[in-house]
């Protein structure tokens, strides 16, 4: 067998074992889990317009604590924080969009909501003194500084945690169409 030949039979023997090692990590990179199907968990049409639709997602949101941090005619962003221990922090941020579907009837709510997790870090302080010909002496004092450090993010892809939020905010839907069909009284 030639040196050429040889070479060439030992680089294709290489590849073909890098290929099959890559195959056998058994991640699954996480674009993976996108479906992007027509059933979202993250959408819903409701009847009435834009603003309506957006309006009774604030709502929802605000009959459950939420507080509001940003909002227009077609969006919003609200954000609610929990303390299951007292060195844990939990938040849920929802970001909502409402766009209109055309026939100007009804809307569709996009929804999604991150979950983040923090949890309390200490640092200990020491002071350092410099003394002349001795040098510096570091003397630890009993300080430490606390701080919250975000440890987990995940956007929530509970099926039934958006279908109470759906819920919550067609009723509130619902009221305002039932305020809008009634005769105004004089």
């Amino acid at each position: 067998m030639s040196r050429s030949r040889f070479s060439r039979l030992s680089c294709l023997i290489a590849a073909l074992s890098l290929s099959l090692a890559a195959c056998t990590t058994g991640k699954t990179a996480f674009y993976h889990q996108e479906e992007f199907s027509d059933t979202s968990a993250f959408s819903r049409s409701f009847p009435g317009s834009e603003k309506a639709v957006c309006e009774a997602a604030r709502r929802a949101l605000l009959g459950q604590g939420y507080i509001i941090n940003k909002t227009t005619d077609n969006s919003l962003d609200g954000n609610k924080s929990f303390q299951p221990a007292s060195d844990k922090h939990m938040e849920i941020a929802f970001h909502v969009v409402c766009a209109s579907n055309g026939n100007g009837k009804s809307s569709t709510m996009f929804v999604s909501a991150t979950q983040d997790g923090f949890a309390l870090k200490k640092s200990n302080s020491s002071a350092s003194l410099g003394v002349g010909v001795l040098g510096s002496v570091s003397m630890p004092f009993g300080s430490s500084d606390d701080s919250m450090v975000r440890v987990s993010s995940e956007t929530i892809r509970s099926s039934d945690f958006y279908d109470r939020f759906f819920g919550a905010a067609e009723r509130y839907l619902l009221v305002d169409t039932e305020d809008d069909d009634k005769p105004a009284q004089k």
